[in-house]
């Protein structure tokens, strides 16, 4: 971790945080910085661009597909950032630990799109999805927290609801005092500030009440009806309290979903799967996890 730290350090050395600049040169800044982890793609069967339910999306399907499930996958990005092109490593990654086609969607980003429109659009793209495969969700950071944010609306609308949920590194608070918001408060990598910057692009305080916008403020009757979930967390991370604080209200009303808080290691480290073992082991165990639930 450190030396792809130090890496990081000498190549984006001057460059600005995406949210200093405007948010089209921030996308393009996000899309620019993410093309190092996007380099020797792992081999898959087939990826290729289709539009579903109306947005560009990104389909990959692996080589070892089991032809039973598919998985729903909502991108990162401080959900003003990032795109399926941005997650294209991770999305091949995971589909072949998961041994199940990976469907990336182009959701509406802030702050030209703030909540509820990337909520709205990956409810659009749930309700879209072919009915011949078993779906599961698939998520980081502020994908994570889309993720959740779908099952309890799902949960209100009474909707069918997915087989499984994978959450990574996920925004589930909005509290800045936590014990990791204040350890982590300098980085490395994200930082406190980055993400006040990250929660101001996309919701208004007065939205932050909102379950569907700060799941932990979910009752305990919703996430007790939440399918199974993997949830995993990184050490160096601000938002490693969200999904320990989580956890804990998951294991007090008796759920069981399994955790992985990963040593060492800062906020995205998963989509460093070119680069850094712990991501590609991160994957399989995510992987494990989906399995023990969908076989």
């Amino acid at each position: 971790m450190q030396s792809i730290l130090d890496r990081l350090a000498r190549e984006d050395t001057g460059l600005p945080h995406p949210t200093d600049i405007s948010a089209s040169r921030g996308r393009t800044l996000a899309l620019l910085n993410n093309l190092r982890w996007n380099e020797d793609l792992p081999r898959v069967a087939e990826a290729r661009t289709i539009l579903h339910a109306g947005m560009p999306s990104r389909l990959v399907v692996p080589e070892n597909d089991t032809g039973n499930d598919a998985i729903l996958h909502v991108h990162g990005g401080g959900w003003a950032f990032c795109s399926p092109a941005t997650h294209e490593g991770a999305a091949r990654r995971l589909a072949i630990a998961c041994r199940a086609p990976v469907l990336t969607v182009d959701y509406r980003l802030a702050p030209e799109h703030p909540f509820p429109c990337g909520l709205e659009d990956c409810l659009t793209a749930w309700e879209a999805r072919a009915p011949d495969r078993r779906w599961s969700l698939a998520g980081d950071s502020a994908g994570a927290n889309l993720c959740l944010g779908l099952m309890l609306r799902l949960l209100a609308i009474d909707r069918e609801m997915p087989a499984s949920a994978l959450l990574f590194y996920g925004v589930y608070g909005a509290d800045f005092s936590t014990e990791s918001y204040v350890e982590q408060a300098a980085g490395p990598g994200l930082t406190q500030a980055g993400m006040r910057a990250y929660w101001n692009l996309y919701a208004l305080p007065e939205d932050r009440a909102d379950p569907f916008v700060v799941p932990l403020r979910a009752p305990d009757a919703d996430l007790a009806r939440l399918p199974p979930l993997y949830l995993n967390a990184a050490e160096l991370d601000p938002l490693r309290s969200d999904t320990e604080l989580l956890v804990a209200r998951l294991n007090a009303i008796g759920r069981a979903d399994r955790f992985d808080l990963w040593p060492g290691v800062v906020h995205g480290f998963m989509q460093m799967g070119n680069a850094l073992p712990e991501a590609r082991e991160a994957f399989e165990r995510a992987g494990e996890a989906f399995r023990e639930v969908t076989t």
